[in-house]
This record gives C-alpha cells, structure tokens and sequence, in this order.
C-alpha cells in the first residue's frame, strides 16, 4: 500500500497579497529619506542691528495691562521663576504675593494648596491668573521639575484651575 505524499499546502491569495504588499511597502519607503541637505560655509550677512525701540515684542520686565495673556506670558514665567530661584519656592503663597506685587490682580488668582491632604508636601503647586477670557497658569514642584506657565481658555465656570483651591484670603 503506498502514501500518497500530501503537498503542502500554499498560503491562501490574501497571505500572499498581504506579504508582497509589506516588501512593496518597505521598499517604496526606504527610497523616500530626504538627501541631508549641506550646511552652507560661506559667512552669512550681518543682520542689520535694531533698538529696543524698534522691536514689537512686548518686555519681559513688565506688566502690560493692555495687552493680552500671551503678551504678558513671559513676564509671568519670569516672576514664576524668581519665585521658584527662592527659598519659598514650596509655597503657593509666595507665587500669589510675588505676582500680586508685580501688578497682577489678585481677585483673579487661584492658588491649590501647599500640603495634601495627608499633610504631605504637594507634588506640584499651580496658580493662575484670569486675564480676560483666558488665564496665565503655573505649575512648580518636585513632580514638575522646572517652573511650567501657559496660557488656557477658562473653563466653564470661569475658573482657570479645577478642582479644590485654597482661598486668597490674606
């Protein structure tokens, strides 16, 4: 009696498809890398020199009462980092009377709170300042390593920061 020997059996026509496309795939690709574009060597132009006066980007060094979040953004993010250069760089308080004395208002500020609820040191400290309908926002701690700031729309309730806050009652 002889065994009749069984082929194997061939991958069905979607295997193939599938495992051609992939080379096709892999090949299509590789032919895509951009060449490295060369760095020129020739000495570029002096740009021309500008003033101060000249430029329109606003001063790090001050409030612009008129301007908007954005505008006011890196003058936050240096008081926010003065702050956090202290020794009181662990307390929500110091970010809240530092930017209270650089002249934002501080009936527009939220600050959370310096412990948890434990009594542990916070992670992370945040504190905002509603400006219009936007809010500039920090955030500082271990967790956080260096000083954070941005600017957020308000949320719905009109609040920059949710969840529980402290309150700006000193």
């Amino acid at each position: 009696m002889s065994r009749s020997r069984r082929e194997p059996s061939r991958p069905p026509a979607r295997r193939r498809g599938i495992g051609l496309g992939l080379v096709l795939s892999v090949a299509v690709l590789s032919g895509c890398v951009p060449e490295p574009t060369p760095v020129p060597t020739a000495e570029p132009e002096p740009s021309p020199t500008v003033t101060a006066s000249e430029t329109s980007a606003p001063p790090v060094d001050a409030l612009i009462p008129d301007g908007s979040a954005e505008d006011n953004l890196p003058f936050f993010s240096s008081i926010v980092g003065q702050v956090w250069a202290s020794d009181a760089r662990e307390s929500g308080r110091a970010y809240v009377d530092a930017l209270v004395a650089a002249g934002f208002d501080k009936a527009a500020m939220q600050v959370t709170e310096d412990l948890s609820t434990v009594g542990n040191r916070a992670e992370s400290l945040q504190f905002s300042v509603r400006w219009g309908q936007q809010c500039l926002v920090g955030q500082v701690g271990p967790a956080t390593g260096e000083p954070f700031a941005t600017v957020t729309d308000v949320v719905g309730d009109g609040a920059c920061l949710l969840g529980q806050t402290r309150p700006i009652d000193w």
